[in-house]
């Protein structure tokens, strides 16, 4: 069964939808850092180091891949399927399947139509050893279920990826080399770090996911704030902390009730 949980009522959310253009280059430059960080590193003696870089730049780039998808970049839709399609090549994968999958996952939490959340009901073991099958079931699912549109938008993701890989091999440079090992080990590891940090142990639970306070949640990009996520998904990344501070505050029970991905490192407040 899907998760029972619903968005409170009488909390104040729709002001933490606003969104400038600011916030918008914020958002498109935030990873671009650390893809930079990475190649520099590969290209140097340090080249071992440069894993640490290319796991950073993955997650900032799910950020802004996951805020593509809910159309919280303060962008056209138009402009939102350009970035996903951009992401696809440098990230290796078809990120508007991984759309599908995930719009269908805030319809079906945790429920039998989640094909994303699945993984969330294994062990760690298992959803290690499930890793490199998860992408392969995300597009196999958006691909039999999703409109022409979807199937149209996917087509174009694998060109994009094909385009890269192409140039990348072509060019031979070792920084471009070790970034596609970089990413197909991420995409191979996005059903433990993306989906199962965030929803294990929930099932059953009445809670739409588990959600980080502290040191940890900045470290991750506020990507841990899951539980708000699903409750307000038109809230941004950015503003999540100000929505999990008035949860906190004006919803009886939902802070005793929050699940944290890593208590030992959770600080409420």
């Amino acid at each position: 069964m899907a998760h029972s949980e619903h968005p409170p009522k009488g909390v104040h959310w729709h002001d933490l939808t606003q969104f400038g253009p600011l916030d918008s280059l914020k958002e498109l430059t935030l990873c671009l850092p650390w893809l930079g960080a990475s190649f520099v590193l590969y290209a140097s003696p340090l080249w071992m180091i440069g894993p640490f870089a290319s796991f950073m730049f993955f997650l900032c780039a799910l950020r802004l891949n996951h805020e593509a998808i809910h159309g919280n970049l303060g962008l056209n839709r138009g402009g939102d399927s350009i970035v996903m399609h951009v992401l696809s090549a440098i990230m290796l994968g078809s990120n508007h399947a991984d759309a599908f999958c995930h719009l269908k996952h805030h319809k079906h939490n945790m429920g039998e139509d989640d094909v994303e959340g699945r993984c969330g009901h294994m062990t760690f073991w298992q959803v290690l050893k499930y890793g490199p099958r998860f992408p392969v079931d995300l597009n196999k699912a958006a691909w039999r279920s999703g409109s022409r549109y979807w199937r149209r938008k996917m087509v174009l993701d694998w060109v994009f990826v094909a385009g890269f890989v192409a140039l990348c091999l072509g060019v031979g440079a070792r920084f471009l080399l070790l970034h596609l090992a970089a990413m197909a080990v991420a995409q191979c590891l996005t059903a433990l770090f993306a989906v199962w940090i965030t929803h294990q142990g929930t099932h059953g639970s009445g809670l739409a996911g588990r959600s980080q306070r502290g040191i940890m949640a900045k470290a991750a990009y506020l990507m841990l704030y899951h539980r708000e996520h699903h409750l307000f998904p038109r809230v941004p990344v950015c503003h999540l902390p100000a929505l999990a501070d008035r949860l906190d505050s004006q919803v009886p029970g939902y802070a005793q009730s929050r699940q944290p991905v890593v208590p030992l490192w959770d600080t409420a407040g």
